[in-house]
């Protein structure tokens, strides 16, 4: 072979090899313009263990950087009316739709929804295995058996308060009802240590079971429902927040590959799913199925 046929053979072999490894290669992040996005969020996402599989796979594809701010959703839709965030995940219904009605939120999707349990030790003092929701807080309150409450203005209190009301029971000021002020880990933890009653979010205590000798002893009661719903922070309200993140963390939780990954967090560890994906169902279905 000719040295200049065979010089021309390797720029060819070369060229064809470097094409190869870049298309091999993963594909470069797009540099963003702003690249924290302030997440504010319920802590039974974070407490749940979700988060810490969803937020890397986000940095990972998008090259945005999550801050995570866990507090009850009270809390976090309250940082969304002073603009303190750029994305909320909560799940207090009647709060959400106060917030997008006020102007400060906007595009409130459904993400996912488990549901509400009433723990307690096995024992169950006040006697509330096998009767609904209603007639179980009824019967704490007859019994004086103590119960625990995150008392957070979270989505959880806001539930367990509309139970309350709904059993006609008047709860401020009474020795059996205590509050933490803290999130559901802590509380699920205090209630363990005082054997006590509680609600909590069904992935939270799924995910802490094991070193808090609590039990459901309610559950499955249509009233239970717990929705997560996904809510952009309003950049005309608010110019400074990262609408551009707020709306890519937004989108990456409704979509397919993200509902698909939802649906089997927790399986392998707890035996079943911790949250049930909602985004491709009407909202009037979701939690239904």
């Amino acid at each position: 072979m000719q040295r200049s046929t065979l010089k021309r053979w390797s720029i060819s072999l070369a060229s064809a090899m470097a094409s190869l490894l870049l298309a091999a290669a993963p594909p470069t992040q797009a540099k963003v313009a702003q690249p924290t996005v302030i997440l504010a969020t319920t802590t039974s996402t974070q407490d749940s263990g979700l988060l810490d599989e969803l937020i890397p796979l986000f940095e990972k594809q998008t090259g945005y950087q999550i801050k995570t701010i866990a507090v009850g959703s009270g809390q976090a839709i309250a940082m969304g009316k002073r603009g303190e965030a750029d994305v909320l995940l909560v799940h207090s219904p009647d709060a959400e739709k106060g917030l997008v009605a006020d102007g400060a939120g906007i595009n409130r999707r459904i993400v996912m929804h488990n549901d509400f349990v009433l723990l307690g030790t096995p024992a169950d003092p006040a006697g509330v295995a096998k009767h609904t929701a209603q007639e179980s807080f009824q019967r704490i309150a007859a019994a004086k058996a103590l119960f625990i409450s995150r008392g957070d203005n979270s989505g959880t209190h806001a539930m367990e308060l509309k139970l309350w009301k709904a059993a006609g029971v008047a709860v401020e000021g009474q020795a059996w009802y205590q509050q933490t002020g803290q999130g559901m880990g802590q509380t699920l933890a205090v209630a363990a240590e005082k054997k006590a009653y509680t609600l909590s979010d069904r992935g939270t205590f799924l995910a802490l079971r094991k070193n808090l000798g609590l039990a459901i002893l309610h559950e499955g009661d249509p009233s239970l429902r717990n929705v997560y719903h996904v809510i952009e922070l309003n950049p005309t309200r608010f110019p400074k927040v990262n609408s551009a993140g707020g709306r890519a963390f937004a989108d990456f939780l409704v979509s397919k590959a993200v509902q698909a990954r939802i649906k089997e967090f927790g399986i392998k560890l707890y035996g079943s799913p911790l949250f049930f994906p909602d985004a491709d169902v009407p909202e009037v279905d979701a939690g239904r199925r």
